[in-house]
């Protein structure tokens, strides 16, 4: 006879780790960072049609305090850069990032001086979605990858160490150095 006959209706068996990370799985908050025309496509994806509320998602976070995933949808400026920084920085641990779109994940089109080629440059990305923009149905699958991700994960101490041994960029490159001031 088998463990679950032995056991009555009702008793759940699963580890600790399993069940947090299921829990952060069902809840990702996502913090928008729309900066293109990719936002369209992202906010599009939290309509009716596609609905992110069954993948406990249908709350857009304002605030990222209260965000843990960060989903950054277009290009980004080397204005825009210090800011997305700081938004991530105020996200609390564990955090996730999307980077939308091909502009995100590598300048695009844009090669010039004034956007930052890759948000790679300013904080870790997690997951890439390729795409000018990407269709909501991409944006869908990419979640349910970093679902799969953040299922897998370690927690505490080894996940800090997972991390650093992706090769995760967690600083920013010097302001001093990137974003100074033209006089």
């Amino acid at each position: 006879m088998g463990l679950e006959e032995k056991l009555p209706n009702g008793i759940l068996l699963a580890s600790v780790e399993k069940l947090v990370n299921w829990s952060r799985k069902s809840s990702l908050w996502p913090a928008t960072f729309g900066l293109a025309c990719c936002a369209i496509e992202m906010m599009t994806t939290g309509a009716p049609r596609y609905d992110l509320g069954r993948f406990g998602m249908e709350a857009f976070r304002a605030s990222p305090r209260q965000a843990d995933l960060m989903i950054v949808a277009g290009r980004v400026t080397n204005k825009m850069a210090p800011v997305l920084r700081q938004i991530y920085d105020q996200m609390p641990e564990p955090r996730w990032v999307l980077a939308m779109g091909v502009c995100a994940s590598s300048g695009g089109m844009f090669n010039n001086y004034a956007v930052v080629q890759g948000v790679d440059h300013i904080v870790p990305v997690d997951m890439y979605l390729p795409g000018c923009p990407p269709r909501p149905e991409m944006l869908l699958d990419a979640i349910l990858k970093i679902h799969a991700k953040i299922m897998d994960e370690p927690l505490g101490p080894k996940r800090a160490a997972l991390r650093a041994a992706s090769g995760a960029r967690t600083e920013m490159i010097p302001s001093s150095v990137r974003y100074a001031k033209k006089k």
